[in-house]
Parts: structure tokens; C-alpha cells; sequence
């Protein structure tokens, strides 16, 4: 075997391992009011003992390192080695193991016990380094005689890896980075008859914060808004720091803007201040936007850094509570970070980690639209990205959690809610019944069949095993739901069927749905527009989860001008209230303290919440308008929509590079570093070729 000078030797691990743990870790940091809060889904856990094994014909000996989070043995063509047998060293020093691979063809076998932290492997050498070229495999049933034969039912995968290529920094030891912040301001007082200080950081944060030099005990009340922090009987989080002698203390990791630091009598302490903690991300390679709307500018700006705050080790919710891993969440994220960060290892991170292991018991965090938007979220990241080998290694969980799907589905090959399902839609505030066969489920449910059958043309063009006739029953369903749901009368889907009647209830989320997932005609999506999502009589949406869908169906249907300014009112509103980043719910009627309650408690509310962040997407499709075409951006097109302003300019990032666009009344100017793109502007279309800049002037007005 000849040395590939490309390659280095890199931390590997059983696919999904890694995640699974990390998650876990990650789930399980939510406190309310000091009280430890798991979330209350199914959490499994990384296999404790894996076997990786590679083959290799050397020629000549090599010796390699070997590194292992956990308890280790070797086997060299089924032959187990060991220190005690004087055929492996060991370094004092580091703990590392030493093993010299004889000349000629052999097969390399070692397994890893670790209870705590996911089994990981290192392994440097000359030409044996250890990448994702290794198999893995959990199986207990295989065995090795000794001609190295194996025997049994194990199945073996390709290792996983990321990016731990020292051997000194295992998987365990992934950490995000913190940055030192100081409080903006601070300041004496007096809550009930107590003396404190309150510390306001300025905006919006995320980290730990450090009392310095504490003799004694503080009491920490965190807030998202001043009032919450001043509010110590029903702040949602706190802490009691204390100290036998001066020392600086650490609390864990909270979201807050407002703390307030309550010390018992006689305690003393010093400074005041915090570890930001954050996921670094590539500047050079980050989307933007600029308008000639200072507002809108805004609004971009502070829907970033919602999205910085809530991309963590994963696409959290929001980072005060629940701190959780939420499908129909994350599936936003995805979409507004291929915008932004475009970080493709968080992506499938959280996608790995929603779905953890099977057998499948329950839908994903127990919601069966959660469900379905996992399913389309694979769909999503392919068409971004085209990475067919994540399809591949997604596809065997992608079959068994559809196989439980189907096993839930009636007679007429629809799904409804079971006693044990929670079926979520949306937070609303008129009544909206969410038992029976929900329209608005078959349309999510019909997209990730569609899903399925298009992932499982790409597993099949790379020898992975298909299934069932996943684009039949997409179709079947299809046609199912036009004739149950769709009222000629009303132009309009209708909500469900439930106890075997129609509830001809009309709600704008399945009829946005048929815009947004393409399972509307052209005239019916105009009828959609004018008798549900135009007409003032149908209840309005109120959260930004179901706005991110409700104002893209807007813009697919060429209401920019509309859009542009529901998100002065909706988003410019929030600013208007002191928000430094985007919320869980906004409802302009409301005021004062109204804003921060939820759930029944004052202060519930997420004031910073992923899903509130939907115009760093909406502005990077729907008016730089950027999308791509064919996987990858292989293929892309560019069809850029003013609305009502007068010049914007922005980047959008893809897999190699940056799309950049600029527009203004008379002229639009693209420039991109590679693929094959498409300008459309007045129904003329123009190629952008890599490293070009393309320039057409508007013959019309937008």
C-alpha cells in the first residue's frame, strides 16, 4: 500500500453515535427555576461497544498508533494482541498504543467498550490512518475464527468522522467557543428589602456567567426583559452561587439580557460578567442583505443573530426554553441557515440526532408532524447541498420510520392522529379542532412519501436497497386528498374528517401548505389566494412558525409588495417593543408585559426563538432570489424582485462559493464563483457562468 499524502488520520466512531450522545448532553441542560427539565420524548443512547475493522497488504511492516475513547482490544486476522503478550506497547506518557502491522495482507480488527461516550477509534501510521473508509458495526453476533474469517449476522458500516483529526481532542471533547462580554450597564436595586445589582448586556445573550472573586453566597435571577430578572418569585431561571473563600464561580449556561445579583448578608463579590458562548462560522462565506429600507435592514440583521443565537452543537428552539431539538423548528433552521451560515454539519447533526435509533415507538418528539417535516428536511439539505451520501446514510432509518407511518394509516391510506400522538399544527388563538384526519396532515404526510420516492431513486444509484412503491402512494394519497378536502364551493381545502363527517372549517394552514408543497393547480392557487389567504374572515396566523410558510406562499404567488410590508408591521413591531432578537409568539394587540407571558406564566415566552428569524430566508429567495435548480447548485437561478424598494444587494452561500446579487430600479448585476445559473428578469433569461459578472437593464417596473 503506497502512502496517500492527502489524507490524515481523523477520530471515527458508529454513524449517528456521536450525535445521539451529544444530544443527550444537549437536551438535558434545561432548568426551570433550578429545576432539571428533560425533554419528554424517548432519548436513546450510543451503542457501548463497537468493532472497526479495516483490510490492508502492506509492503512492509508498519507501526501504527493507536488511540480509544474507551476500553480496547486489537485483533490482527482474528488473532487478539495485547501488552501482556509483549505484541502491543504502550506510552507511559499519553496512554497511547503501539502495534508494528507485519509485511503482506492482513485485516485489522479492535473493539471499543465505553459506557459513557460514544466508542471512538484513532489510528496513525505510514499508509494505516483511520478515516471513514473503516467499517463499523454494534453487532454482537459476529465472530472471527481464527483464519479471520468472520462468521454471523453483524453489519457492518462506513465509520463516521467530523472534523477531530488531533489525536489529543477526541469526539468528547467537542466544546463551542466562548468570547468574554462585559454588561453594558449596572446598576443598584431594591427588590422587596434587599439590596442587589442589576446587569443589562445589552442585547439578547447566551453563556455563562462569572461572579468574580464571591466570598459567600448570590442569588442570580436571569432575564430575558428587565421585569423578568427583577421578578424573583417567577423568573423562569436562577441560580444560588456560593463559595467557602474568594473565588471566582461559573454558573451553567443560560439565555438572558437582564441578570440580577442578589447577595445574602455578608457575602461580598467583584465583577460581574460573562463567557458568550457561540458556533463559529465563516464570515467570507456567510449570506447577506442591504436595502434602501433601514428598517428591513434591520429586521435581517436581527433575524441573523436569532439564528446565531440558536445554532448551537444543533438548531435549538429558542435558548431561554426549551433549549430542545424540535423537528418542525430545525426544519426552518436548515432552510434559513442555507441563507446565512449554510453550515452543513449542524444540518445533519440535528437531523441524526432527531431521529435516533430504531425500533420506532413514537413519532419524532412525539408530534406526527414532526415527523413528516424530518422526512422533507432530507429532501431540503439535498437540493442544497447535493450530498447523495448523507441520502445513503439516512436512507435505512428513512424506511423504517415511514414503515411505522404506514402501519398507522386507515383504509383509505390516510393518517390520523392515535391516542398517543401529539398532532401540534400551530399555537392558535381561535378554536381549532385537531382530532380526526387533518387536511393539513395529509399534505405533509403526502410530501414526505414524496420525499421517499425521490431519496429512494438516490439510494438505488448507489446500491443501497429500496422499498416500497413510495411515489405510488404519494399519488394515490394525492388524489385522495383532492377529493376529500378540496371545496369547489368554498375554493378552499377544508380542515378535516372527523367521526366520519366533514368539518368544513376553513384554516389557512392546509391551503398554504397545497401553494407552498405544489399540490395545487395554477387556477386553484389563485382561488386559495382570494377566498383564504387574502380574506380577512379566515383567522390569522400569530406565531412566526406558521408565518415563515404563510408569506412564502405569498411570494410564491407574486405579493412581494404585501410581504414586504407585513414584516415592517409583524418584525418592525417586535423591534418596536425593545426586541434585540426575534420571539416564539408576537401579537401586536397585545402590550406592556403581555408580550413576555406564555404558557401561562409571565414570563414563557421565548424572546429569542429560530422560528422568529424567517425573513433572513424569505429575503434570500423571494427577492435576491436565489435558488437552486438542480442539487448542489449544480444548476441555479437567479430571479431577483424589488417589491417596493429601491436598490438591495446581498450574498447567498452554496456549497463552493457566493451568489452575489445586485438590484436597483434600472439594472440587475449577478456575479458567481461557480455553476450554472440562470438570470430572469422581464421573462428574459441570461447564463451566469463561474467568475463572470452578468448585468441586465429592467425594462420594467417590478
Amino acid at each position: 500500500m503506497k502512502k496517500d499524502s492527502n489524507t490524515s488520520p481523523t477520530w471515527i466512531w458508529y454513524p449517528g453515535d456521536f450525535e445521539i450522545w451529544l444530544g443527550n448532553i444537549f437536551n438535558n441542560r434545561r432548568t426551570e427555576r433550578g429545576a432539571h427539565f428533560p425533554p419528554f420524548w424517548k432519548q436513546d443512547s450510543h451503542w457501548p461497544t463497537v468493532e472497526f475493522s479495516k483490510s490492508f497488504t502492506l509492503d512492509r511492516e508498519e507501526t501504527i498508533t493507536i488511540a480509544c475513547e474507551g476500553q480496547c482490544n486489537l485483533a490482527l486476522d482474528g488473532k487478539l494482541q495485547s501488552v501482556a503478550q509483549g505484541t502491543v506497547s504502550q506510552e507511559a506518557a499519553t496512554g497511547h498504543y503501539r502495534f508494528t502491522v507485519p509485511q503482506g495482507a492482513h485485516k485489522l480488527n479492535l473493539k471499543v467498550w465505553n459506557q459513557a461516550t460514544p466508542p471512538a477509534l484513532y489510528i496513525a501510521g505510514d499508509t494505516i490512518r483511520s478515516d471513514n473508509s473503516w467499517l463499523a458495526t454494534y453487532e454482537d453476533k459476529l465472530w472471527i475464527d481464527e483464519n479471520g474469517v468472520a462468521h454471523g449476522s453483524g453489519i457492518y458500516v462506513p465509520a463516521a468522522s467530523w472534523h477531530f483529526n488531533d489525536i489529543a481532542t477526541p469526539p468528547s471533547a467537542f466544546r463551542l467557543e466562548r468570547k468574554e462580554q462585559l454588561p453594558v450597564v449596572s446598576e443598584a436595586m431594591t427588590v422587596g428589602d434587599n439590596l442587589g445589582m442589576l446587569y443589562d448586556f445589552g442585547r439578547e445573550t447566551f453563556g455563562y456567567l462569572k461572579v468574580r472573586g464571591l466570598e459567600g453566597t448570590v442569588c442570580v435571577y436571569y432575564g430575558e426583559s428587565r421585569e423578568e430578572a427583577l421578578d424573583k418569585q417567577h423568573c423562569e431561571t436562577l441560580d444560588c452561587l456560593t463559595t467557602d473563600s474568594r473565588n471566582d464561580v461559573e454558573a451553567d449556561s443560560k439565555a438572558f439580557r437582564y441578570v440580577y445579583v442578589e447577595p445574602t448578608e455578608g457575602s461580598t463579590y467583584g465583577e460581574v460578567l460573562m463567557d458568550y458562548e457561540y458556533a463559529p462560522y465563516d464570515q467570507t462565506h456567510s449570506g447577506t442583505f442591504r436595502c434602501s429600507d433601514e428598517l428591513l435592514n434591520r429586521i435581517w440583521q436581527v433575524g441573523a443573530y436569532t439564528m446565531d443565537l440558536t445554532t448551537r452543537e444543533f438548531f435549538m428552539d429558542g435558548i431561554k426554553r426549551d433549549r430542545w431539538t424540535w423537528s418542525g423548528d430545525a426544519i426552518q433552521s436548515y432552510l434559513m441557515n442555507y441563507y446565512l451560515r449554510f453550515d452543513t454539519e449542524c444540518v445533519k447533526r440535528t437531523i441524526r440526532q432527531l431521529r435516533g435509533k430504531d425500533p420506532v415507538t413514537a413519532h419524532v418528539n412525539t408530534i406526527m408532524d414532526y415527523t413528516f417535516y424530518w422526512f422533507k428536511s432530507i429532501l431540503d439539505y439535498y437540493l442544497y447541498t447535493g450530498d447523495d451520501a448523507f441520502v445513503c446514510e439516512m436512507w435505512p432509518r428513512m424506511v423504517t420510520l415511514m414503515d411505522y407511518v404506514l402501519q398507522r394509516t386507515d383504509a383509505e391510506g390516510m393518517i390520523e392522529g392515535k391516542p398517543d400522538d401529539w398532532i401540534f399544527v400551530d399555537w392558535v388563538d381561535f378554536p381549532m379542532h385537531k382530532r380526526g384526519t387533518l387536511c393539513f396532515e395529509q399534505l405533509l404526510f403526502c410530501k414526505a412519501l414524496d420525499t421517499m420516492a425521490v431519496c429512494a431513486r438516490i439510494a438505488a444509484s448507489h446500491a443501497v436497497a429500496g422499498h416500497a412503491d413510495y411515489g405510488a402512494l404519494a399519488h394515490a394519497l394525492r388524489n385522495k386528498i383532492k377529493q376529500t378536502f378540496w371545496s369547489y364551493e368554498r375554493q378552499a381545502y377544508l380542515h378535516a374528517i372527523e367521526n366520519g363527517q366533514l368539518n368544513s372549517q376553513v384554516t389557512k394552514f392546509p391551503n398554504m401548505f397545497a401553494i407552498v408543497y405544489g399540490f395545487s393547480n395554477e387556477q386553484e392557487r389563485k382561488e386559495i389566494m382570494q377566498s383564504v389567504m387574502l380574506n380577512p374572515d379566515v383567522d390569522p396566523i400569530t406565531t412566526p412558525y406558521m408565518r415563515f410558510y404563510e408569506l412564502e406562499a405569498l411570494c410564491m404567488m407574486g405579493y412581494h409588495r404585501q410581504v414586504l410590508a407585513e414584516m415592517r408591521d409583524y418584525w418592525g413591531g417586535m423591534l418596536n417593543e425593545g426586541a434585540t432578537s426575534f420571539w416564539e409568539k408576537y401579537v401586536p394587540a397585545e402590550s406592556g408585559t403581555q408580550h413576555l407571558a406564555m404558557y401561562g406564566r409571565p414570563y414563557g415566552k421565548s424572546l429569542c426563538h429560530a422560528w422568529g428569524a424567517s425573513p433572513v430566508y424569505l429575503l434570500g429567495k423571494y427577492y435576491l432570489g436565489v435558488s437552486p435548480t438542480k442539487p448542489g447548485y449544480e444548476e441555479y437561478e437567479v430571479r431577483p424582485v424589488l417589491g417596493d424598494l429601491q436598490w438591495m444587494e446581498g450574498d447567498v452561500p452554496t456549497p463552493q462559493g457566493i451568489i452575489h446579487v445586485e438590484v436597483n430600479a434600472r439594472q440587475v448585476k449577478v456575479r458567481s464563483t461557480h455553476g450554472k445559473g440562470t438570470l430572469i428578469v422581464d421573462d428574459r433569461r441570461v447564463d451566469i457562468a463561474p467568475n463572470e459578472e452578468v448585468c441586465i437593464e429592467i425594462n420594467k417596473k417590478q
